[in-house]
């Protein structure tokens, strides 16, 4: 069996607590469902790599990865690191995403999500200015020679909690 590590060379390590993250988002049922698996995610929550492996779970009608299973492996990672990343004073939703199937998954893929320190300050930045931020960041599934079976853009949306509960609170004022 591939390991991602071998695919995508990191600086970052895991640690006890990250592989135990891991475990439980593998095994998260709406997650595990998916049939993608996390095998790599760093201490920082910075770096995460998964696999999707066609199988008798995620195989199609015409016999290649089901794009349910491509979409559904690939959603909730960004938002999941940013959310552990940013803190309990930050928001953090999937606005919308994109998918693109460039050539049918008939093996085993990789996605390595990274987020740099660089985007964590501009997010930062730009809260700080506007109290909200609205982004796109892409990631692709690729098999170990860096061939792109699919690629995805995913639209995140990041404010300051506190200016989102003022918001509901006004809101809620004016509908009274």
């Amino acid at each position: 069996m591939i390991m991602a590590r071998t695919i995508f060379k990191t600086d970052s390590r895991e640690s006890i607590k990250s592989k135990i993250r891991k475990f439980r988002v593998n095994f998260f049922p709406t997650y595990r469902r998916t049939g993608g698996r996390i095998c790599f995610l760093s201490n920082d929550w910075k770096e995460v790599h998964i696999k999707l492996g066609l199988n008798w779970t995620t195989r199609n009608y015409v016999g290649s990865v089901f794009g349910g299973c491509l979409f559904g492996a690939l959603d909730p990672i960004y938002m999941i690191q940013l959310f552990h990343i940013l803190g309990k004073e930050y928001v953090v939703w999937d606005k919308s995403a994109m998918i693109k199937f460039i050539k049918p998954v008939k093996k085993t893929v990789f996605a390595r999500f990274l987020i740099t320190n660089e985007l964590i300050d501009e997010i930062k930045a730009k809260i700080e200015n506007k109290n909200k931020f609205t982004f796109d960041l892409t990631v692709t599934f690729q098999d170990d020679a860096e061939s792109i079976y699919v690629e995805s853009v995913r639209t995140i949306f990041v404010a300051d909690k506190s200016y989102l509960e003022n918001l509901t609170r006004k809101r809620r004022h004016n509908r009274a």
